[in-house]
């Protein structure tokens, strides 16, 4: 496992169009051993994951350095008021949106041109590892073939990490610092190459795949946002047609009060009227009572 997890760390820290070229040779070289059918395994990381293998092997410390003040804020997160976790929470988004501007800086300097999309993929993933340790270790690790994502309310599975890495006993394990490689002196006496052809096919069609890789996330991305707008208008559209259902029961039931104390006044004259009478008869009746008894 050991020199399986050596040769990742040198394909993955490898410019993005020529990882697969570099995989399938190391499989020759290593045909008939039992480390050929791993290594043929290994996944081309997608773009976003890419750059952030690039910031961990150029920026090393920072970004040990951000892993770092995650942990700190983690812990301490318990103690926090709602209003101190809002600054902390801008805090922490400030930061990863600064090291993300870095890592698209990094990447340009290697020829790779970050899309908006790619960059929140990158800043999603530099924010999963500081809300979660696993996620952090991971990223470490430069070996990551997908983007993380993760809220930091419950810690990320390892069976869902393993599926992010080019080799899932990877966390712990930290890439190798690697530099930017100076441009060399010019060559002066270029010699025909008779695959330029073949090997200019071959890079715009690793172009091609890592658009249309970037095209499908971008519209995936587009397809989720449109759905969200749409369920909301939906959910929106509901409540106003509840809103006014309402409206006109209230409206009914104004009305029903404003009659029912029309009605309430009317019976009340009734009433007190009935009971004028009552009075009066009681009273009459309580004369009449005392007469017939005086008489014997």
């Amino acid at each position: 496992m050991a020199d399986l997890l050596e040769i990742a760390d040198e394909l993955y820290a490898l410019p993005l169009g020529e990882f697969t070229p570099s995989r399938d040779a190391r499989v020759k070289e290593l045909k008939g051993t039992p480390l050929a059918a791993k290594v043929k395994s290994l996944r081309k990381p997608s773009t976003a994951a890419w750059v952030v293998n690039l910031l961990v092997r150029r920026e090393g410390g920072q970004v040990d350095q951000v892993l770092s003040v995650g942990a700190a804020l983690r812990e301490a997160q318990q103690a926090m008021s709602a209003g101190e976790l809002r600054n902390l929470t801008r805090q922490r988004r400030q930061v990863t949106a600064a090291v993300t501007t870095q890592a698209r800086r990094l990447a340009a300097e290697e020829g790779l041109r970050v899309t908006e999309a790619v960059a929140e993929q990158v800043e999603a993933t530099l924010t999963a590892a500081m809300v979660d340790e696993g996620c952090g270790r991971a990223v470490r690790s430069g070996l990551l073939t997908a983007a993380l994502r993760t809220t930091g309310v419950e810690p990320m599975e390892e069976g869902d990490l393993a599926t992010a890495l080019a080799v899932p006993e990877a966390l712990g394990f930290s890439a190798t610092p690697r530099e930017a490689k100076a441009p060399g002196p010019p060559d002066l006496h270029v010699v025909p190459d008779p695959d330029r052809e073949a090997k200019a096919r071959a890079a715009a069609e690793e172009r091609l795949a890592a658009a249309v890789e970037e095209h499908e996330a971008a519209a995936e991305a587009h397809d989720e946002a449109k759905a969200e707008v749409e369920r909301l208008e939906a959910r929106q559209l509901q409540v106003q047609a509840e809103i006014d259902e309402l409206r006109r029961k209230l409206a009914d039931l104004e009305d029903q009060a404003e009659g029912l104390e029309e009605e309430l006044a009317e019976a009340e004259e009734v009433r007190d009227g009935a009971s004028a009478e009552l009075r009066t008869a009681t009273a009459e009746r309580d004369a009449a009572q005392r007469a017939l008894d005086r008489l014997g």
